[in-house]
């Protein structure tokens, strides 16, 4: 299993603080956003790799972060365009692969979902003429995925989602109970039978049907791969994360794993600031 790390936005709404520098490497104490969350899965047994997808404005940034944990190789591919950047390193048992999309600035962002894509497809993004041709600098990736968005502080293991995943054998999402339905109208809201089967899901809902907001976690299992590589290609929406849930409910079986403890999702500069305070201490 692969974990592949959505880190190629430009958290606008950080303003100066993420103007120059990537969101999931700003410190919570003496760790780094996204260092918490490869601490916790980098101990996961079925995790072989992790694929952290940026922008080509923050790659080289990602790239010196990863030396900076203690790194023995660094290979660069010959593409310029592209650039491809594996490290082997001491804090962490697995590799990391770091994966430049090769946008400059939040006006041509690829979006996450063709983010992904890009970094399990060999740069080939179906039906996208500019993405059309493979990039011998990547790998096509034909593994179980966990995919996750490195801007979340978790309160919980993500050994107990993979295995969810292991006992329904079908790919997963996360969900948990939100009472509130000003925040289910700016989310994902899924609707479970009693073995938490997805029945449906709907994307920032006006009249929510259940409770079940869907954070941005997700296991896309190997044999359905080809339905991520093509979701877009065949009208899937290219922006936020949980578009590509919303495709793959309708078109395998997916289950819904309630997570077993919040998390705090850090958007805004206030939120920032607030889990420094909390838990950078």
């Amino acid at each position: 299993m692969k974990c592949v790390v959505i880190a190629a936005g430009y958290a606008t709404r950080l303003g100066e603080l993420t103007k120059n520098f990537p969101k999931p490497l700003l410190k919570i104490g003496e760790n780094t956003i996204l260092g918490r969350m490869l601490d916790d899965i980098d101990r996961i047994p079925e995790i072989d790799e992790h694929i952290i997808i940026t922008n080509h404005k923050f790659a080289p940034i990602f790239a010196q972060w990863a030396k900076d944990q203690g790194q023995r190789e660094l290979v660069k591919g010959e593409a310029t365009s592209d650039l491809r950047l594996q490290t082997s390193d001491r804090r962490w048992v697995k590799p990391i692969t770091i994966v430049d999309d090769g946008t400059e600035t939040n006006d041509t962002r690829l979006g996450a979902v063709r983010d992904l894509i890009y970094a399990i497809n060999g740069g080939v993004i179906p039906g996208d003429k500019e993405f059309s041709i493979f990039n011998s600098q990547l790998s096509i990736i034909n593994d179980d995925l966990l995919v996750v968005a490195a801007d979340n502080l978790l309160f919980f293991s993500f050994q107990e989602f993979v295995d969810f995943a292991k006992e329904k054998q079908t790919s997963c999402i996360m969900c948990h109970e939100q009472p509130s339905i000003e925040k289910l109208q700016r989310t994902g809201v899924v609707e479970l039978d009693e073995n938490n089967k997805v029945l449906g899901m709907e994307e920032k809902p006006q009249v929510p049907k259940s409770h079940w907001a869907v954070p941005p976690f997700y296991i896309y299992l190997k044999k359905d791969l080809d339905l991520v590589r093509h979701s877009v290609e065949n009208g899937c929406g290219k922006d936020a994360p949980g578009n590509l849930a919303h495709y793959m409910v309708e078109h395998t079986t997916m289950h819904a794993w309630p997570m077993s403890a919040g998390r705090f999702d850090i958007g805004s500069l206030d939120t920032y600031y607030e889990a420094v305070e909390k838990y950078g201490k």
